[in-house]
């Protein structure tokens, strides 16, 4: 009997020292994937030594004598703090993210490698200029080098049991083409959406529910755009119209950012102030990475000195201030792509028209390699406008004009020049000539000039207007390839000294025709901005962040009214009369502890969520698939608050959604659909369903969501944020600002930013999420990096 004690022990003491050594070898090799943070590093590559200091956030100041040197360096510092970053990002244009994450990701792989992205960025490098490539060639020599440096694999890759392969010219572009792939459709889904409807419900209800702006839209020139009509034909009586699924419709909601300037006769420093927040999906590592690039010349000064975010993976500042310009970006929306219908030749499927006659579709094969499974050949169809993504109800291929798919749509040299330019006349004729996805630029400089337009190459349409797809076979549709610069709208110093963009519409009439109809957000946020530049005659930075920070649900406060007045008028029933002192009081603010803006909030959803499943269900009734042989999903276009307003506003008889009494009715479902969320979501306890319960950060590290293990230690608190989706302070799960800042061209130490998570990636790094609560609480934290902590030196041999 001793010895099976003995024996047993032995064995869990065994088991338990090769736990412990596991673990004690897992640690180290851990540690030694940290960046470096001081000492000399020799660097045969440059021409003259680089100095790189960190700031207790671990934001560099890198200083040095070349624009190729700084490159270089900065390449260093990205891949020592951000390589995982930076793979995810190349693989996922390339449409190889499968590669290193399994089959979780071969769907999305599918859909991306339709576009050919890989092949594409060679041509790219093909049409780079020979200065631009320098700076490049520099970056890529940086990063890995500074893979290499480093003590062990970053550790992300210790987790995936995978080896990084080294960075290459083509993984920058292709970096950019990711961020076009977040930015912009890759299907076209809006139009074929818009194709369905007029379809499925007729011009009259297509125009009236997917309207192209709002009574909310608040653009620099006050157009107006026309209100489509009520629709006249009676809802219940259309032919075959199928019931209502009673499936949510999805809430579509815009990739965006706010951005704004005042000119130097309204700015408490006489120079212009711009301020700038990009809202994207939220992670661990946050996208951006802080930094500040001084350029020392021959005689020791500076000939360069900017401070901002880079983007790890290319050797630029994106957005920021060079102490002469200040700039930002929102998503323009502008209409950047095309679905092109191909007719097919009679009696010919393999054959298409063109204007030039019958074509064959190319035919090419991709090789989709999922780890731990076996390879598949995805057969891709290339048309004489792009490839094949699908096809429509009457079995048409739908072929996709993108301009991604151009060598236009990325290059260097424009970011390059912005980086360096003095006045913000400059950075607008510059933004024509940049390669980036198409951007609404707001700049000001310090002698107080203001001015906004939209970055890169536009298409320039000829015979159609890009709303719907249309065929371009007979040559009397297409395009005649780009806008000129000059063609391209541009605001400089307006009347009232303010300019503001929140990715709605920034322009009406022949200017808004050009940038064209795209999917453009809803007015609300871009009012509440335009009104708060409107309500003072001075402004300092302060000021700026107070805008920011605006987490007013004015866009709510009209259903706010509706809701009260049907509660007060069913009060009988209790769980009516419940919901009234929530309601009546509900702050007005998207605030964590407000019950009554989330009961409000969700009864907006769940009124328009009605009426939208109940009017489109005949789009869902054999609509085709989308790219990748993703099915069709219903949802509510950013526009869908106004018409609803509208009906309820009017109460059209001949329009009460199929299954329901009166317009009353509707509005009780939606009472009803709250009160079942209430039971749902926060177990009956009214006082539990409060907006902080279900606005909480949700900001992930990828590897926490496949080993939930480790979302303790990589993932920051998942605590409640304020604010919400149609004001300033944007705000939702896993959503939000990706940086804040303002600042004043030529002050920028009174400057302000802070941004979510932290400049590392590394869980072991002693400013690992250093930062973030600034960026939760909205903190007023300097836009300059702060005072020296760690130090680095890179010599050339």
């Amino acid at each position: 009997m001793r010895f099976w004690i003995r024996g047993t022990l032995v064995i869990f003491g065994l088991i338990a020292i090769c736990a412990l050594a596991g673990g004690t070898l897992m640690y180290w090799r851990l540690r030694a994937s940290l960046p470096m943070l001081e000492g000399n590093v020799a660097a045969p590559e440059l021409s003259a030594p680089v100095t790189v200091t960190r700031d207790a956030q671990g934001v560099p100041t890198l200083v040095g004598r070349s624009r190729t040197d700084l490159a270089w360096t900065l390449g260093f510092l990205h891949a020592q703090e951000r390589f995982f970053q930076m793979d995810g990002q190349r693989r996922l244009a390339a449409g190889e993210l499968s590669e290193l994450a399994g089959t979780v990701t071969l769907n999305q792989d599918r859909v991306h490698r339709v576009h050919r992205f890989r092949k594409r960025a060679a041509a790219v490098l093909a049409a780079m200029m020979p200065e631009e490539r320098e700076v490049l060639d520099a970056y890529v020599t940086g990063v890995n080098r500074g893979l290499q440096n480093l003590g062990a694999t970053p550790f992300e890759y210790l987790v995936l049991r995978s080896t990084p392969a080294p960075w290459t010219a083509e993984d920058t572009v292709l970096t950019v083409y990711t961020m076009y792939l977040d930015l912009q459709e890759a299907d076209g889904a809006t139009e074929r959406r818009r194709a369905n409807a007029e379809e499925a419900l007729g011009g009259p209800l297509t125009a009236f529910l997917f309207p192209e702006g709002t009574s909310w839209d608040a653009p620099l020139d006050g157009s107006t755009l026309p209100m489509p009509a009520m629709p006249d034909s009676d809802i219940k009586k259309r032919a075959g119209l199928p019931r209502p699924s009673g499936e949510a419709n999805e809430e579509v909601t815009s990739r965006g950012s706010n951005n704004w300037a005042v000119g130097g006769v309204l700015s408490a420093r006489g120079a212009a102030i711009v301020a700038n927040d990009m809202h994207l999906n939220l992670r661990v590592p946050n996208i951006w990475y802080r930094a500040r690039l001084v350029l020392n010349d021959e005689g020791g000064g500076s000939a360069l000195n900017i401070t901002g975010v880079t983007l790890p993976g290319a050797p630029n500042i994106v957005a920021g201030s060079n102490g002469k310009i200040a700039w930002g970006f929102t998503n323009s929306y502008a209409d950047t792509s095309d679905v092109v219908i191909l007719e097919p030749v009679a009696e010919r499927p393999d054959l298409y028209r063109t204007p030039a006659g019958a074509r064959h579709l190319d035919r090419v094969e991709e090789r989709l390699c999922p780890k731990d499974a076996a390879c598949e050949i995805l057969p891709i169809e290339e048309s004489l406008w792009g490839p094949v993504i699908g096809t429509d109800r009457q079995g048409r291929k739908h072929a996709y004009r993108w301009i991604a798919h151009d060598p236009v749509a990325v290059n260097l040299r424009g970011i390059l020049e912005l980086e360096r330019a003095e006045t913000a006349r400059t950075a607008l004729d510059i933004a024509h000539r940049m390669g980036i996805p198409h951007q609404n630029l707001v700049v000001g400089d310090a002698q107080g000039n203001i001015g906004w337009t939209v970055t890169t190459a536009m298409p320039k349409r000829f015979g159609f207007d890009g709303r719907v797809p249309v065929s371009w076979a007979d040559g009397t549709k297409g395009w005649s390839g780009y806008l000129a610069p000059e063609e391209v709208p541009v605001v400089y110093n307006p009347e009232n000294r303010r300019i503001w963009t929140a990715n709605s519409r920034v322009v009406g009439g022949e200017a808004l025709a050009k940038i064209g109809f795209g999917a453009y957000a809803h007015g609300s946020r871009a009012r509440q901005i335009r009104d708060g530049l409107l309500a003072k005659e001075l402004f300092d930075e302060q000021d700026m962040l107070a805008i920011q920070l605006d987490d007013r649900g004015m866009l709510l406060e009209r259903w706010q009214a509706l809701m009260l007045q049907r509660l007060r008028a069913g009060a009988r029933n209790p769980h009516y009369a419940a919901l009234i002192p929530a309601t009546e009081n509900w702050g007005g603010r998207a605030v964590p502890d407000s019950v009554g803006y989330r009961l409000v909030r969700t009864f907006r959803t769940e009124l328009i969520n009605a009426v939208y499943t109940a009017y489109t269900a005949p789009m869902r009734t054999g609509e085709p698939a989308l790219a990748g042989g993703r099915p069709p999903q219903p949802f509510l276009p950013r526009q869908a608050d106004e018409p609803v307003w509208r009906l309820l506003s009017e109460r059209p008889a001949h329009l009460v959604p199929l299954g329901y009494r009166d317009w009353d009715a509707v509005v009780d479902a939606a009472i009803e659909k709250t009160l079942s969320a209430v039971a749902i979501q926060a177990d009956g306890r009214l006082e539990a369903f409060t907006w902080g319960a279900a606005n909480r950060a949700e900001i992930r590290h990828p590897l926490a969501r496949a080993v939930p293990g480790l979302a303790l230690f990589l993932n920051p608190p998942n605590e409640p944020l304020l604010g919400d989706l149609y004001q300033p302070r944007v705000a939702g799960p896993g959503t939000g600002a990706s940086e804040r800042f303002v600042v004043v061209p030529g002050h920028e130490g009174t400057g302000i930013f802070h941004m979510p998570t932290s400049q590392t990636a590394h869980p072991l790094s002693p400013y690992y999420n250093v930062g973030h609560e600034d960026w939760v609480r909205g903190r007023a934290t300097p836009f300059l990096p702060g005072e020296p902590k760690w130090r680095m030196v890179f010599h050339p041999q």
